[in-house]
């Protein structure tokens, strides 16, 4: 698997990447110390090779690393894959919220 980088583009309000030449997006929207996680844009050939899961890590271990500020999944892929990762990020959610 290629290894790339997540940044995190303030401007647009997103989180992007570019791998094996194809561009993948996570927008966001922040309010009150949560972020929003709303749009999520990959293309089917890297699902498929499982980046959407690797490029939801980088993002989710990058908001840990901040710290201060909490999660609010709100697209269907962003849910699953905090479901499926509940132990690892269980501190980024909202008190009182569940997924």
């Amino acid at each position: 698997m290629e290894d790339f980088e997540v940044k995190n583009n303030d401007f647009l309000r997103q989180f992007e990447a570019t791998i094996k030449d194809e561009f993948v997006k996570l927008e966001y929207s922040e309010q009150e110390k949560k972020i929003f996680l709303s749009k999520f844009i990959i293309p089917e050939s890297l699902k498929e090779l499982d980046y959407d899961n690797s490029f939801l890590t980088k993002v989710f271990d990058y908001i840990k690393e901040k710290g201060r500020i909490k999660i609010v999944p709100t697209s269907k892929e962003v849910k699953k894959f905090f479901r499926a990762n509940k132990t690892k990020y269980a501190d980024l959610l909202p008190v009182g919220m569940s997924i």
